[in-house]
């Protein structure tokens, strides 16, 4: 109470309580969004605000501006609307609360306000762009507001902060009012407000017809304060790099050897001492090395990743790692790298068992496309431009670290690296759109779908339904699961409910387990392919990897697919389809059960494990 009080962005996460657990499927979570948009033409000449923000904007309610007229809107983007607004942020009085209203690039008619029925805003108009109005702009950051749901052309003429005294929002629900004169031309109205979050609202779609434009409440989203959930971005053709792990370890380090400029490098974990050579060796020729990390896998860090993470930051690498209470994401699950013009996307961790080669079998994609790299350099910097990213000396302090070996098998893979041209090249990031993006290109399916991954996330998930309906269309349908011991008990029980579905309906639908003999360890990869279109990156096929997780992945059309096919078709004829016969060896499953039961004898405890960091099984270390 007696501290002085703190811009938002710089609030240390110790000062943020709550728990870090977050899902962005829960849609409004009791809010109720109603966007009316009743207006008439709003644009033409006005008398605006003055430019520089005036030390109150507020007059009592009951003032002209009280006026109940409405008309339908007009089309295009002469209408201010109701952008997101914070009415619960995570400080002492909610200092904080605010509401970001989008202006139009053409002046209002008239005078616009912001109404809580209680108190009425002055929103005065400078050029468009956004007005962020809350009480206490003395704690609100313009630059960290600027994530605050905006989209599209708001963005691109800045982010004004402006006092609204007497602004009061209520954490149990409010009605918030936005007019031009006294004609209404967008309402929000929500229910209780999740502390730390924003109710980010869509830009609507204005239809002409001249019926009021209504927004579904599924349209708007609870968000943590911070997240940016991105669109889909088409970036155009490229030229790519496509290769498989264990075969082909070499395309990831010879990549970040051959930086000039940067080197942007996000995953989950980080266990490379190759990797590491390369970043170090990189930063002494100059290069800006910046390194993203999840600072909670399951089942701890290692003392490895610690030491070569503290390896680069005395190398002077910036090193963060994304964790907290107040953590925007579930966990940081990607895997890639941004290298000068080029875009590194895979499926495999930075550690030996993934891009070292020495197990998992897993995807990867090089993109040459600057357009491309700068897309995702852009999530690079949304992702550790927050204070949920720690600089590794902070965050490292007074922790522990758990002993793991490194993986170090041999295998006999041939598939060599390719050089190809991507017809179309598309970025999907989850939270925001990698889940509705990857059911859309299963509902567009029309020939094949082939589904590579460690594991589902059962029969009702999305993806799943998503599959089985391209099945019930006709098409070709096959998904390859891991066949690891902590995870081939649950797959073979999927596999065989699945194939029975497919046998009952008579789908041309197949799950198989995969059996890597010499080839690879395990299936790590999480691969789609979709007709002539593969998708390549960290997206588990469940619920947590599509709403909690940052995930990244590149959609590919044209040749690329048809490498990673054939990667496909080579590791599905080895495969095992249970419930038809052809079940896994007991030698494999005798394995399997062998080891979980002495690892059951020497246990001392027990963390919850995910390959891939997705579904959750019981994994038992000595």
């Amino acid at each position: 109470m007696g501290r002085p009080p703190r811009r938002v962005a710089d609030l240390p996460l110790s000062d943020l309580p709550g728990s870090r657990r977050r899902s962005l499927g829960r849609g409004l979570l009791g809010a109720v969004l109603v966007a009316l948009m009743l207006s008439s033409a709003v644009g033409g000449a006005a008398t605006s605000a003055p430019a520089t923000s005036t030390p109150s904007a507020v007059s009592p309610a009951g003032s002209p501006t009280d006026g109940n007229g409405s008309e339908p809107p007009e089309n295009g983007s002469s209408v201010p609307r109701i952008a997101s607004t914070v009415p619960n942020p995570v400080a002492t009085q909610d200092r904080g609360e605010r509401v970001t209203v989008a202006l139009p690039e053409t002046a209002p008619s008239d005078e616009v306000r912001l109404t809580d029925g209680q108190a009425t805003v002055r929103v005065p108009w400078r050029d468009g762009g956004r007005v962020v109005l809350t009480p206490d702009p003395d704690v609100v950051d313009a630059d960290a507001v600027g994530r605050d749901g905006t989209e599209g052309s708001d963005t691109d003429r800045g982010t004004r902060v402006l006092d609204a005294s007497g602004l009061a929002l209520a954490n149990d629900g409010e009605r918030l009012e936005l007019r031009v004169a006294n004609r209404t031309v967008d309402v929000l109205r929500y229910g209780d407000a999740p502390e730390g979050e924003r109710l980010v609202v869509p830009a609507p779609t204005r239809s002409g017809t001249g019926s009021p434009a209504q927004t579904d409440e599924g349209e708007a989203t609870w968000v943590p304060v911070g997240l940016d959930p991105r669109p889909v971005v088409a970036t155009g053709a490229a030229p790519v790099t496509a290769f498989v792990l264990p075969d082909a370890p070499d395309p990831p380090v010879t990549t970040l050897r051959a930086a000039d400029r940067r080197i942007l490098l996000a995953g989950y974990t980080f266990g490379s001492e190759r990797v590491a050579d390369a970043l170090v060796d990189a930063e002494r020729r100059g290069v800006d090395v910046r390194v993203l990390v999840e600072g909670g896998p399951v089942g701890g860090m290692t003392a490895r990743q610690a030491r070569l993470l503290d390896r680069l930051a005395a190398a002077g690498v910036e090193v963060r790692a994304v964790g907290g209470e107040r953590a925007r994401v579930e966990f940081h699950h990607p895997k890639y790298a941004v290298v000068d013009g080029r875009a590194l996307v895979l499926t495999e961790n930075w550690k030996p068992a993934g891009t070292g080669g020495r197990d998992s079998r897993g995807w990867g994609v090089r993109i040459d496309s600057e357009a491309f790299a700068a897309e995702l350099a852009s999530v690079f910097d949304h992702d550790a431009g927050w204070h949920d990213a720690v600089p590794w000396e902070r965050f490292r302090a007074g922790r522990s670290f758990a002993s793991e070996p490194a993986a170090n098998g041999s295998f006999a893979g041939d598939r060599d690296p390719e050089r190809l041209r991507a017809e179309s090249v598309r970025l999907l990031t989850a939270p925001g759109n990698a889940g509705d993006a990857l059911v859309a290109e299963l509902d567009g399916a029309t020939r094949r779908v082939a589904v590579l991954q460690p594991t589902l996330g059962g029969p009702d998930q999305r993806l799943v339904r998503a599959a089985v309906a391209a099945a019930r269309r006709g098409v070709e349908v096959r998904i390859l699961l891991s066949s690891a011991w902590y995870a081939v008990d649950d797959n073979r029980k999927l596999a065989e409910r699945l194939n029975a579905r497919a046998d009952r309906e008579d789908l041309p639908l197949t799950v198989r387990l995969a059996r890597g003999g010499d080839r690879f360890g395990k299936v790590h990869a999480k691969g789609l392919l979709v007709d002539d279109t593969v998708v390549v990156g960290s997206v588990n096929w469940n619920d947590n990897s599509l709403s909690d997780n940052r995930e990244v992945a590149v959609a590919l059309d044209g040749p690329p697919a048809g490498y990673f096919a054939d990667a496909f078709a080579a590791d599905w004829r080895r495969g095992a389809t249970p419930g038809r016969g052809d079940g896994l060896p007991l030698s494999l499953v005798g394995a399997a059960a062998v080891a979980a039961v002495g690892a059951l004898v020497v246990a001392r405890r027990t963390v919850s494990f995910a390959d891939g960091e997705g579904e959750r099984f019981e994994e038992w270390r000595t």
